[in-house]
């Protein structure tokens, strides 16, 4: 289910609706309020066990897929949307529905965070970093096949797209807080866990700061997307405008992204082995840099949707 059933990529202070940079896109396609396709949808797809990959590119990749500026990752765009298909339709095949899919999907990414935490030393802390990065790596997948395989089998839904923003919270929270693990260098409290956390909540703030636009609409009667597309998303204010397109250009805010930042923590992992460092030097430095941004960004982002017209 995942896709749009989320997501989207994680914009700078502004990001959009959508929040966290993911493939979410359940939603898309020509699905009636039911999940059982529009009126008069006289396609005949074939069935789960006789669809072909053809097919599915056909009726799970809906035009427009990859790009929607705020709900398609740039792995998604650059490799990821290749390879679903495939895997899709082994899915199909085995039997699996899009929620056991996702229900996948947040097992991987908790368990590549809880890989990353290992309290492991040497060459082994590099192992743990390549492990936890394979398994957001199969997160991306799934989140782009459960979407594909719910939208084949007309089965998307509100639970879904609910399904799918939880599972994205669970993952890059899961994530964040094994790297405070990794940074202290086992599983015991200290400062290093401490910043994993405050990363984690961050992100989590990040998250639930963007959903709750669509909710405080949906309480005041208005509909889920301002009027206005994009140039609601922009503040009204020049200088915070102007600050929103710097933050984009840099796309900092990209390090706490689960994909991003499993490829950091490989290479910070690798650096260390390298050098032979008794501690966690590099794996140190690029968990005061996410939380950091982490903190920076809850604010910033809150400032942009205040100040732009989507609660209006």
């Amino acid at each position: 289910m995942a896709d749009t059933r989320a997501p989207g990529d994680q914009g700078p202070p502004d990001q959009g609706q959508s929040g966290q940079g993911s493939t979410g896109d359940q939603g898309l396609a020509g699905q009636g309020p039911s999940g059982q396709g529009s009126p008069g949808d006289q396609d005949h797809r074939p069935s789960r066990r006789s669809a072909k990959v053809a097919d599915i590119r056909r009726y799970g990749q809906p035009p427009g897929l990859k790009d929607r500026r705020n709900e398609e990752h740039w792995a998604g765009r650059l490799y990821m949307r290749t390879l679903s298909p495939y895997f899709a339709w082994i899915f199909l095949r085995l039997g699996l529905s899009p929620n056991q899919l996702t229900y996948l999907m947040m097992l991987s990414g908790i368990v590549g965070g809880f890989v990353v935490s290992l309290p492991v030393t040497g060459t082994a802390t590099l192992w743990a970093a390549l492990g936890g990065a394979f398994l957001i790596q199969v997160y991306l997948l799934l989140d782009c096949v459960d979407g594909e395989v719910a939208r084949y089998l007309r089965q998307t839904s509100v639970a879904g797209v609910y399904l799918d923003r939880i599972g994205h919270y669970l993952s890059e929270v899961s994530l964040l807080i094994g790297l405070g693990f990794a940074a202290q260098g086992g599983w015991e409290n200290g400062g290093w866990v401490e910043l994993g956390l405050l990363a984690a909540l961050g992100a989590a703030l990040i998250k639930a700061e963007t959903d709750n636009v669509v909710v405080a609409r949906a309480k005041s009667g208005l509909p889920a997307d301002p009027v206005g597309g994009d140039r609601a998303l922009r503040p009204r204010s020049t200088g915070i405008a102007l600050a929103r397109q710097a933050a984009s250009m840099l796309r900092f805010h990209r390090i706490i992204g689960a994909v991003e930042l499993s490829l950091l923590i490989v290479a910070a992992a690798a650096l260390d082995t390298v050098m032979g460092n008794d501690t966690p030097a590099a794996i140190r430095v690029l968990t005061v840099a996410v939380a950091a941004v982490a903190v920076l960004q809850t604010l910033l982002h809150l400032v942009s949707i205040l100040a732009s017209r989507r609660l209006k």
